[in-house]
């Protein structure tokens, strides 16, 4: 992994100072129990490579912290951090069971010596939650979350979502500064 990227990881972890050791808690359950470390963030678009849910939610609590420090600076880092670490948690899958499993190649691929389609595909053998319901089942058995965290990992997707129209005009600046900076990582900075 890029040491770059670790060290990127490291600063934002420790800004959570409040809850910092129910945060460190379950850091150390992600890191060592599901593919945290490891996970694409996507199974073909953005990030779609090892390492590639890491650096997608660390570009995003990078991006989120320069949003609120222009935009709305009460919020606190340690918020920032949380959210946009843990916004796509839910795409680890489960413990020993990753939501993306890497694809191979057909016979017909293999023997013109062309890859997958597709680098990865959903596990189907987990049962369905949507990546922020997941992501919230995964943090808060170690993590308390505000409302205002709760909802920004729950709708951070925004109106690219159809369950999302019950939030609509009832964001938080939390949630929305969140939609953003995933968004402007996922469509600007990692398509570069």
């Amino acid at each position: 992994m890029d040491k770059t990227l670790l060290e990127r990881y490291d600063a934002l972890k420790a800004l959570v100072k409040n809850r910092a050791n129910e945060f460190a808690d379950l850091m150390d359950y992600i890191e060592k129990e599901t593919e945290w470390l490891t996970a694409p963030a996507s199974t073909r678009f953005h990030l779609c490579k090892e390492n590639g849910l890491l650096e997608h939610s660390v570009n995003v609590a990078e991006t989120l912290i320069r949003i609120k420090n222009t935009l709305y600076p009460l919020i606190e880092d340690e918020s920032c951090v949380i959210v946009a670490l843990l916004h796509d948690l839910g795409k680890v899958g489960m413990p020993g069971e990753p939501l993306y499993l890497k694809n191979r190649p057909t016979d017909n691929q293999r023997r013109a010596g062309y890859g997958p389609t597709h680098p990865y595909s959903y596990n189907n053998d987990l049962t369905y939650l949507s990546v922020p319901i997941r992501s919230l089942y995964l943090a808060l058995p170690f993590l308390p979350l505000s409302e205002e965290e709760t909802q920004a990992i729950a709708y951070h997707d925004g109106q690219y979502v159809d369950d999302n129209r019950s939030v609509a005009k009832n964001e938080r600046p939390l949630t929305l500064m969140l939609q953003y900076a995933d968004n402007w990582c996922g469509f600007v900075t990692e398509e570069r």
